[in-house]
């Protein structure tokens, strides 16, 4: 019993093996950017990118070859290291905006991990100004994110078996494509890499520069939401370009599982699977409730399509966890106050699909949650005796049990709880109950939507709540809330 609740030695060793592979593959990863300096005559972020990528080889090397793997991961293992990793990628993350000068550590911290964790705040105060070359850092911290540092630890490994299972695991996913995780990762791999090309594709069609269509299609398909703009996608005032945005967000936010079966061909499983149900349901029902909210109080005038424009786009960039946003807060605030923000707010907090690049309580647990009360229902009037098959569709057909419905149920209370004590948190800072049940579930929910309460001048306190917030939310919390107790109850053994 006494090993449940501490880490081996070799355990340790293990976990820091592992870490050092990961700060060699982040410290790989700073070298694009300097590529970046050269095509847009940026020279003064090469050393900021070059010391990053120093400090984190060097950090990596002696970690790999300090400590070897010992022992084989327990699920207990994986899951403090995928919590710790996080931690440390961003700390590593955050070196080029600190070393570039332009961000306190605090906020490159911050910055780092709404990148890495695909929410999108962000901590410049003047978005249009910021370069090209940190532009795509920040891009490409939510592209990295969207897969999951845990998948770039998976691309190093070379062992199969129990490591890649259950580290697999640790980092919230439990579908597999393949009966091999390691070739069910891999496929994800391309799909994503093919989305990520479509994407590119689409954004430059619609009429954006080739830049601008990299960076979009990184932060969109990834379901991050960082902009290039201080008006976010509005800078363009483009219907195609939006129409755009949403199909690569409805993409980045649909299970993996599912885009696998629909290219083999399969395509009317798009249509049967209860995840699609609950988001297009969702999607429709909220957006013709605040369309017509909108459409009579006049907020976009008297143009019926206008305003459907407005709350599609909105509507859709919050149920994928994006965050790009047509829409701001003095608007918000003023006009959409009520209906639009709680809806926004409540479909925040259902997010995205499982197995995908989005946050939130997740499309697939909501489905069981919805089954769950209708099943409940039924046995109220059924004879005593009998015995109700419950089953619901997601990819096949899968065998709902109590203990997965209460397990649902434990996930969703723990869930309302963190939010619960972030709000209150918060609300010592702001008063403004409306928006800070908006902006902490959209911390929460790694969306990036905003009312205005999160900015660069924000209180320290409130800074480091967002940050736990984001990446609770992009670990599904467990393995946070398995960390903490860890080491609550090393620190009172010790005592």
């Amino acid at each position: 019993m006494q090993q449940i609740h501490r880490l081996s030695k070799r355990e340790v060793k293990t976990i820091l093996h592992h870490t050092g592979n990961v700060c060699v593959l982040l410290a790989g990863a700073m070298l694009i950017p300097i590529l970046i300096t050269f095509i847009y005559n940026e020279p003064k972020y090469i050393a900021p990118f070059l010391y990053s990528t120093i400090i984190s080889a060097v950090i990596g090397f002696l970690l790999m070859k300090l400590f070897k793997v010992e022992i084989k991961m327990t699920l207990k293992c994986a899951m403090i290291f995928s919590t710790i990793i996080w931690l440390i990628a961003c700390a590593l993350g955050a070196l080029p905006y600190y070393l570039s000068g332009e961000l306190s550590y605090l906020n490159s911290y911050f910055e780092a991990m709404s990148g890495f964790t695909t929410t999108g705040f962000s901590m410049y105060v003047n978005i249009d100004a910021v370069s090209y070359t940190m532009n795509f850092w920040r891009a490409f911290t939510q592209w990295i994110g969207g897969l999951g540092i845990i998948f770039l630890l998976l691309a190093l490994l070379r062992s199969t078996g129990v490591d890649v299972m259950r580290l697999y695991m640790a980092e919230g996913r439990e579908e597999r494509l393949v009966p091999s995780i390691k070739h069910s990762t891999r496929i994800i791999v391309y799909m994503y890499s093919l989305f990520t090309l479509i994407a590119i594709a689409l954004f430059f069609i619609a009429g954006m520069p080739l830049f601008d269509s990299v960076f979009h299609a990184f932060t969109t398909l990834s379901t991050g939401g960082f902009g290039m703009h201080n008006n976010s996608l509005l800078f363009y005032n483009s219907a195609w370009i939006e129409i755009a945005a949403m199909i690569v967000m409805m993409i980045g936010a649909t299970n993996y599982a599912l885009h696998y079966t629909i290219l083999k061909g399969n395509w009317r499983e798009y249509f049967r699977d209860i995840e699609t149900k609950v988001a297009f349901g969702l999607i429709i029902i909220s957006t013709i409730l605040v369309t017509f909210m909108l459409y009579n109080n006049q907020v976009y005038g008297h143009d019926f399509l206008l305003n459907l424009r407005f709350s599609l786009f909105q509507m859709v960039s919050a149920i994928t966890t994006t965050g790009l946003q047509t829409a701001f807060y003095p608007d918000i605030l003023s006009k959409w106050i009520g209906l639009g923000t709680f809806l926004m707010t409540l479909i925040m907090i259902i997010g995205a699909g499982s197995l995908s690049t989005g946050g939130g309580i997740k499309w697939l647990r909501v489905g069981i949650l919805l089954k769950g009360i209708s099943w409940q229902v039924k046995s109220f009037i059924l004879p005593g005796k009998a015995v109700m098959a419950k089953k619901l569709h997601h990819v096949s057909e899968l065998l709902i049990t109590d203990d997965v419905i209460r397990l649902t149920g434990a996930f969703l209370s723990t869930y309302l709880v963190v939010y619960i004590v972030s709000v209150v948190i918060v609300l010592i800072y702001y008063p403004d109950i409306s928006r800070v049940i908006f902006e902490v579930a959209s911390a929460l929910s790694n969306v990036g939507l905003s009312s205005g309460i999160m900015t660069p001048n924000s209180p320290t306190l409130i800074k480091i709540v967002f940050i736990i917030d984001f990446w609770m939310g992009r670990l599904e919390i467990w393995p946070v809330l398995l960390l903490i107790a860890i080491t609550i109850n090393n620190v009172v053994r010790k005592r």
